[in-house]
This record gives structure tokens, C-alpha cells and sequence, in this order.
């Protein structure tokens, strides 16, 4: 039995996730202005290095706010499961972006010290700057991760966990202009090259999950289980079988065979399928649930053991 739903309506969850935004669109702007600029003017490549992170920040938000408004679209002919995949792309867009952007760091950082001779001796208001940032890349962040996991969105856990990387970022910089500042100028593009690291590899990692979220990678082990028992403990299901499941943005599609009694009417095999749907609707971030009857302890072509 199949059927097609529309997304579910979440008003609340789409404003919560587009002030957050916002609110990080309106931070990114003043650090990577304060950064960029004051970078120069203090000579500091790490602190100039950590604007740019910052104006990274506000192509990721762009992209946040684009996916945000077209995934909550409700399902059409050529949407049948809505449009949720909009946010795994946009995380594969941010992974992306994150990892351009470690990798561009990482390059400059190399040539600066290949030629260490050039290296300046930083002003003072770069660690001033750098502090500033670490502190509101910090509050940030958690205010971000706090709306994310409120709304359980895993495109505004990634943007929550970009400006993680930009806290993580700034502290590094901050050490590399101190010691810039204590007469080894070397260490702040030492701490440039580490924060370019550390954006690459957590640009791969995003960019990686939600390749296999676009794959139709199956949920996690303890979401199936728990599907499994809301399924098995519908009045009238004897057994659960091929059960399988597939990411569809912060949502998941389910296929499952159902074993009920072989010698009762259509129409009651009918009726338990349709409960044991609800059931399952109701309780888990199930988009859609597609299900097959089977007769229970009765040999089918289609009866395979549990995948």
C-alpha cells in the first residue's frame, strides 16, 4: 500500500530557522568587516585569514536561507516526497564551501612561510579583534545549536557547527598574533595554516554525509529498531520483514513487509496496515510508509530474511 503525504507543515520550525540565520548573517557582516580591515592594518595573515572564514560564513547562511525556503514546500507531481533534499544539498553546499575555503587558506599559508623574511610583526589591536570574535563566533554557535536541534534540522546543525570552526579559528589566531607579538613572527601563519586544517577537514566531512544522505543512506540502527517495534506492536501484525528506510532531508522514507493472519479478509489486512502506518507516522520522523502484507508462517516469492 503506498500513498503520497505532503511535508509536514512547520510554520515554527521555518521561522526559528530563518531568525537564527539572519541573526548570523548580521554577525558575520561586522566580524569579517572588523577583521578584514583591522587584519590588514595590524599586518596579522592569520587574522585576515579568519575574515575571510567570516565572509565564508555568509555565502553558507545565503545558501541556508534559500534551501530553508524552498524545502518547506509542500510535496507536487514532481515532488511526491516534498522537497526536504533541499537541505541536504545545501549541507553538501556548505561542506563544499568550507573545504574551498580551508584549502585557499592552507595555500597562502604555505607561501607566507616559504618566504618568512616577509613576515611582519603584528599591532596589538589584532589580538583585541581576534578575542572579540572568539567570543561572539562562541555565543553564536551555541545559540545556533540550541535552535537546530530545537527544530531538529541537520542543514543548521552544520551552519551552527561552521561558526563552531570559526571560534575554534579565532582562538588559534589569537595564539599566533600573541606569539607574533612575543617576537616569534612566525607563528601567525603557523596558526593560519592550522585554521585553513581545520576548515578543510570539517568542509570534507559535511560535504561526505551528505553525499551518502543523497545516496538514500538507510537511517541509523536505533530509528530502525524503534520503527520495527512500533510496526510490531500493531494489533494484527504477526511479523515485520524487509524493512528499509531512506534519508530524505531531516525526514525518513520507510518500506516494510508486514506479516499478519493468512486467512483473514483483504479488507482487515487492509485496515492493520493502514493502523500500523499511523502509528508509525505519528511517532517518527517518517515522511512516508509503504507497505506490502504478507500471510505469516505461509511460504511468499518475496519473503527474504532480515536485511
Amino acid at each position: 500500500m503506498n500513498g503520497k503525504v505532503s511535508a509536514e507543515n512547520t510554520p515554527d520550525r521555518a521561522a526559528a530557522a530563518s531568525r537564527s540565520t539572519w541573526v548570523s548573517v548580521a554577525v558575520n557582516i561586522i566580524l569579517a568587516s572588523a577583521q578584514i580591515v583591522l587584519g590588514l592594518f595590524a599586518h596579522s595573515q592569520a587574522l585576515i585569514a579568519d575574515g575571510i572564514h567570516s565572509l565564508s560564513d555568509l555565502v553558507a547562511d545565503g545558501v541556508v536561507l534559500f534551501a530553508g525556503h524552498h524545502s518547506k514546500k509542500d510535496a507536487d507531481e514532481d515532488h511526491p516526497y516534498g522537497h526536504q533534499r533541499f537541505e541536504t544539498a545545501a549541507s553538501l553546499i556548505i561542506g563544499l564551501i568550507l573545504l574551498a575555503v580551508g584549502i585557499g587558506m592552507l595555500w597562502a599559508a604555505f607561501n607566507k612561510l616559504e618566504a618568512p623574511e616577509t613576515i611582519q610583526k603584528v599591532h596589538i589591536i589584532a589580538l583585541w579583534v581576534a578575542g572579540a570574535a572568539l567570543i561572539a563566533k562562541e555565543l553564536l554557535f551555541r545559540y545556533m545549536l540550541n535552535v537546530a536541534k530545537r527544530v531538529k534540522s541537520s542543514m543548521l546543525i552544520a551552519n551552527a557547527w561552521h561558526a563552531r570552526s570559526d571560534a575554534a579559528s579565532s582562538l588559534v589566531v589569537g595564539l599566533g598574533i600573541i606569539g607574533n607579538l612575543l617576537g616569534y613572527p612566525i607563528l601567525d601563519p603557523i596558526a593560519a595554516l592550522l585554521v585553513g586544517f581545520m576548515i578543510s577537514k570539517m568542509g570534507w566531512q559535511f560535504s561526505w554525509d551528505a553525499l551518502h544522505d543523497l545516496m538514500d543512506r538507510a537511517a541509523d540502527d536505533d530509528e530502525v529498531q524503534a520503527i520495527r517495534q512500533t510496526l510490531i506492536s500493531t494489533p494484527g501484525v504477526l511479523g515485520v520483514h524487509d524493512l528499509r528506510t531512506r534519508k530524505m532531508g531531516d525526514m525518513i522514507v520507510v518500506d516494510a513487509h508486514i506479516e499478519v493472519e493468512a486467512l483473514i479478509t483483504v479488507e482487515a489486512g487492509h485496515d492493520i496496515a493502514v493502523e500500523a502506518r499511523q502509528r508509525v507516522m505519528q511517532r517518527h520522523r517518517v515522511l512516508n510508509l509503504m507497505t506490502h502484507l504478507d500471510p505469516s508462517q505461509r511460504p511468499d516469492l518475496d519473503h527474504h530474511p532480515l536485511a
